[in-house]
């Protein structure tokens, strides 16, 4: 499957971040908004709805699966997934670099 080459919504980003270390569903909103000094709070419906895309992608993959509790499942980034996370980093540090060239003329 080949890495979508479109800049990631804010909300992907962030989820794919949260994702380098297995977590489930109300860890990644409490780490996001650790990470963003409270500035971006992800809703239940963007959360699962991003979750599901990102699987679909396969981007994401289910880490493991607490099917006694609620169905409560962790998720962890792919290769892939990092691989799309990496060239967006790259893209975020061009459009960086190009602004501070302007502030410099």
């Amino acid at each position: 499957m080949k890495v979508v080459e479109t800049p990631l919504t804010e909300a992907f980003y962030y989820i794919l971040l949260a994702l380098r270390k297995p977590n489930h569903g109300y860890g990644i909103i409490q780490e996001v908004l650790e990470l963003t000094g409270g500035r971006v709070e992800l809703g239940a419906g963007t959360l699962y709805g991003a979750l599901q895309t990102l699987e679909k992608r396969a981007w994401i993959e289910i880490y493991s699966a607490d099917l006694s509790s609620r169905k409560k499942k962790e998720y962890i980034i792919t290769d892939l997934g990092r691989e799309a996370f990496n060239k967006e980093l790259e893209r975020l540090k061009e459009l960086v670099d190009n602004g501070k060239l302007m502030e410099e003329k």
